[in-house]
């Protein structure tokens, strides 16, 4: 049996049931959660619609709460809203729907609201998340906005809050290189928050996707920005927490991931800085250290998938020969010095030093003076800077 909305195409009573319910429990709420689980949706509907006898787990209190809230839904009505805004709903058995969700057990939402033309769940296999403080430095949007666009570069999609901070900044960061963005809202996807964002959230349900677990309409609180980021851990292969004081909410995203079995990542930024305390501390725990996109990738992408390595210039010193940088090293920065005295401090022959001198004399390391030899002054002068010397 089919229940048809006022527009649009057919929904059947499980879809139906779920959007009544995300009227009435919170979004990760365990014990609800568990009712679907162990009763079914239609069952859980059709108790709380009657307002009879407690499901188990609760006080009377909060069972009347609850009560209250079923009285007041009107599932169709958030449908009709939801599709004049270009929303859908996506519940669990979805085609779309990101199996990598139902690791949060029964804390799994009772389904998502999306906006955007792309599969939400073929985008969430290649994704990362960026996160961290609104109130950042320009240290950290430099950081997230170049992360962030270098991770799209490489066919990952960026996930975040569309907060303001760095949240703002790795969206930003991967629609400026041309990739894919998702922002995970704590509010309903027709309602834009924060107000100053509603440009920057239209523009990525235009290119990208915006979800969220609240009906249409609805507006964030403390709890449901917190609880959102359980969503974002979930969906995502890793999370990069770039700036957050020790009590930053980007953290509960950190732990969140961790718990789920995700890679957890932190960018450093100065030991003097509060904004990145939190990071540190999460650096000195489970979390690993990276710095940029390429490091990222290698944590969370596919075999083989290693970031380059990281070496300091080439200096022509470096392409000599071991005994001809022993010989070079035997030469006093002050003076010129006989070929035997150059040897012994070489730890080799006067034949092998001399040999050797004259390699190095030919590549503009050292000159002759009479019987000795002395660096260059260009030699030394790039010794001292760690430039090459010619």
């Amino acid at each position: 049996m089919t229940v048809g909305p006022v527009s649009g195409p057919a929904v059947d009573e499980d879809t139906l049931g779920r959007i009544f319910l995300g009227r009435v429990i919170e979004p990760g709420d365990e014990v609800g959660g568990r009712w679907v689980r162990e009763f079914g949706v239609g069952e859980v509907v059709r108790r709380v619609r009657a307002g009879g006898e407690a499901l188990p787990g609760v006080s009377k209190v909060r069972w009347a709460g609850l009560v209250a809230r079923g009285a007041r839904a009107e599932p169709e009505r958030d449908l009709a809203q939801a599709r004049a805004a270009g929303a859908r709903f996506v519940p669990p058995g979805n085609p779309e729907w990101p199996r990598q969700l139902d690791d949060l057990a029964d804390a799994r939402p009772l389904g998502l609201w999306v906006r955007g033309r792309p599969s939400l769940r073929m985008w969430a296999l290649r994704s990362v998340a960026v996160v961290g403080a609104r109130a950042c430095t320009e240290y950290g949007t430099h950081v997230a906005a170049t992360l962030a666009a270098g991770l799209a570069e490489r066919g990952w999609v960026v996930v975040s809050g569309g907060a303001y901070g760095i949240d703002a900044a790795a969206h930003r960061g991967a629609l400026a290189a041309g990739g894919a963005t998702v922002a995970v809202l704590a509010g309903g996807v027709d309602r834009p928050y924060p107000r100053g964002h509603t440009t920057l959230i239209e523009r990525i349900a235009q290119q990208g996707l915006v979800i969220g677990e609240l009906p249409p309409g609805d507006h964030p609180t403390p709890s449901r920005f917190i609880l959102r980021n359980r969503v974002i851990a979930a969906l995502t292969r890793g999370t990069v927490v770039v700036e957050a004081a020790c009590r930053s909410g980007s953290l509960a995203t950190a732990r969140a991931a961790q718990r789920l079995g995700r890679h957890t990542m932190g960018v450093p930024g100065p030991v003097t800085s509060a904004l990145c305390a939190g990071v540190h501390e999460l650096l000195r725990g489970e979390a690993t250290l990276v710095t940029d996109a390429a490091e990222v990738a290698e944590l969370v992408g596919d075999m083989g998938d290693l970031a380059p390595p990281r070496r300091g210039p080439v200096l022509p010193r470096d392409l000599l020969t071991p005994a001809a940088r022993n010989v070079l090293a035997a030469l006093p920065g002050d003076r010129a010095s006989p070929a035997g005295e150059i040897a012994v401090a070489a730890r080799t022959t006067p034949d092998e030093a001399i040999a050797r001198l004259y390699e190095l004399r030919a590549l503009g390391y050292v000159e002759r003076h009479g019987d000795g030899w002395k660096l260059t002054r260009q030699a030394v002068i790039s010794a001292r800077a760690g430039r090459p010397p010619c």
